[in-house]
């Protein structure tokens, strides 16, 4: 079977559940877990990622989110250091906010950079260079005197981060199938959240107790023990599947031959016993049969061989493709990507992201200014505490969006005869349209007036909430959509979503200005209900525009299979002994 079963070759519309014929028919192909198909259809190879056992997939899961929280907190953890460095060293807090730019630039556009290099020279690699540049920018911040260096380091941090923003999302939909994403996406915004809002306040904490240096250490040794643990126990997921189906076809079809050959040959044994009656020939005939069937099941199984312990941990695994180091390979998989961002579903997907990103810039600025001045009066290690409830609502909306998320689709594809659509995600923005709007009214309009801390935390609460089913389900719904091209739908994501937030780091602050932080928190409320609110927009629509954009995805496909196989003969000697 192909990667994906679509139905009317439509992207997003795919058969999930027994209930639909073409899965519950006796001489359906399709693989099943109980009721639910398997999409993509896993091949018969046990080296496919998809067929890992759970203690690998876990594993790797694991190391996927320590990344994603340690990178996410230490791009987020110099804000903590701000007081002491225009202290001690003059930096101006526009300085501090001109590299926060810097930061956003780097993560959105490295991480565009760094993709075709995933795709031609293995995912381990991506991640070992940004864990270098972790490592690098930690030591750099830690050893910052100046302005044009406490601006230069935090360029090195940003990348670092840039492969928890695509890389990490295509590394979880190599190992596990579309009616778990959900739920494994939810795990990896937790990870986000828990790095965006605990690496301040660890961080916070830090400077306080042991100087603000010691962030910069402290984010070097987090990043040195990481490179380790990828280093010696992170494995290659870069996989040719295509290739295993075609395998998996030929062995299919050898092993059809083979069983139609052995029939013929019994029928023929049964005529010379009838005619001839003779029990000697019968015996000298039979084991050679058996043996041609024992030789075809060898040479099948030469064909999956585990690789060694050392070829799973190769820091470069190469494609296939790859003609010479890839230069011209690497720049047409460059410009080829730049048509990610026709489709409809990609520039949802970011702009559902980048919204939350874009209301961080502002709550935390209200955090570090307001709430450090009358009649609140916090400390830094206080206001650091405030990430706390934004942490709860962002465990309560992951599980919402990626537990529940998952079991809601598979409802609805019950209900649709077993046929799965994309869109039928995005019902699960119902609650973050309400919800995510209204923590910000608290939140904002509880500061500007002086309430009570209370309403404020719940507000910052109902804030965490939406960031973690807005991203979760956003990305959900693109990889549904578009399951062929999940690393280069990422990487737009990711583009745009820093883009906002590269623009809303400058905007923050004029903004509450000119007009106050009440009007300010009114105005991006809804500005926030009306960016979810095109959610239903989108299930109303997104099936038509899925319809519309359809060739141009597999075109899309086909181009990147031509890059991917114009130089196959010449790098595979073979494909299969039978």
């Amino acid at each position: 079977m192909d990667a994906d079963t679509f139905l009317d070759g439509l992207p997003g519309t795919t058969v999930m559940v027994k209930d639909h014929h073409y899965a519950s028919s006796e001489n359906s192909e399709l693989k099943r877990d109980g009721d639910i198909v398997l999409q993509p259809q896993p091949s018969d190879d046990p080296n496919d990622p998809l067929n890992w056992k759970p203690y690998r997939k876990n594993w790797h899961i694991a190391l996927i989110c320590v990344f994603t929280l340690v990178t996410s907190a230490i791009a987020n953890d110099a804000g903590s250091a701000q007081d002491q460095m225009n202290e001690q060293l003059g930096i101006s807090y526009d300085a501090m906010d001109n590299a926060a730019g810097v930061l956003f630039i780097c993560v959105g556009y490295f991480t565009y950079i760094f993709m075709p290099a995933s795709q031609l020279y293995g995912r381990r690699c991506v991640y070992m260079i940004c864990l270098v540049f972790g490592i690098l920018g930690s030591l750099w911040f830690a050893k910052t005197n100046d302005t044009p260096n406490s601006v230069a380091n935090q360029a090195f941090v940003g990348i670092s981060e840039s492969a928890s923003e695509a890389l990490t999302q295509y590394s979880l939909s190599e190992i596990v199938f579309e009616h778990e994403r959900g739920i494994k996406i939810g795990i990896y915004i937790l990870s986000t959240s828990v790095g965006t809002y605990l690496g301040p306040l660890a961080a916070g904490y830090v400077a306080s107790s042991q100087g603000w240096r010691w962030i910069g250490w402290w984010g070097l040794i987090c990043c040195a023990i990481t490179f380790v643990l990828f280093l010696f126990t992170f494995e290659e997921t870069a996989f040719d599947r295509t290739k295993a189906y075609e395998i998996g076809r030929q062995r299919l079809v050898a092993t059809q031959e083979s069983a139609q050959k052995l029939d013929e040959d019994k029928e023929d044994d049964q005529q010379i016993n009838e005619e001839k009656k003779d029990d000697q020939d019968h015996s000298l005939d039979k084991p050679k049969n058996e043996v041609s069937v024992k030789e075809f099941t060898g040479a099948s199984m030469d064909t999956y061989k585990r690789p060694t312990y050392w070829q799973r941990i190769a820091l470069i695994t190469p494609a296939t493709s790859l003609s010479g180091w890839g230069f011209r390979q690497y720049v047409v998989r460059l410009v080829q990507t730049l048509h990610i961002f026709l489709f409809p579903a990609v520039i949802y997907s970011g702009l559902q992201w980048g919204a939350q990103n874009a209301w961080l810039t502002f709550y935390l600025t209200t955090m570090e200014e307001d709430w450090m001045e009358a009649p609140y009066n916090y400390g830094d290690n206080a206001v650091a505490i405030m990430n706390v409830p934004l942490i709860i609502g962002a465990t309560i909306g992951c599980f919402y969006a990626g537990y529940l998320g998952d079991y809601i689709v598979i409802w609805f594809a019950k209900r649709n005869k077993g046929v799965k659509e994309a869109e039928m995600r995005l019902w699960m923005m119902i609650l973050p349209c309400i919800i995510n709007p209204l923590g910000l009214f608290l939140f904002g309009i509880g500061t500007a007036r002086h309430w009570h801390w209370a309403p404020s935390y719940v507000g910052l609460g109902c804030i965490g909430f939406g960031w973690g089913c807005a991203g979760d389900t956003a990305m959900a719904y693109l990889m549904d959509a578009y399951p062929g091209m999940v690393l280069e739908g990422m990487v737009a994501v990711s583009v745009i979503n820093n883009t906002f937030g590269y623009v809303f780091t400058f905007a923050c602050q004029s903004w509450i200005d000119s007009i106050g932080t009440e009007k300010t928190y009114i105005s991006i409320g809804v500005l926030c209900f009306f960016i979810i609110f095109t959610s239903f927009l989108m299930i109303l629509l997104g099936k038509r525009m899925r319809k519309i954009t359809a060739k141009h995805y597999f075109a899309f496909l086909r181009v990147r299979s031509l890059l991917d196989n114009q130089n196959l003969e010449e790098n595979h000697e073979t494909s299969v002994v039978v």
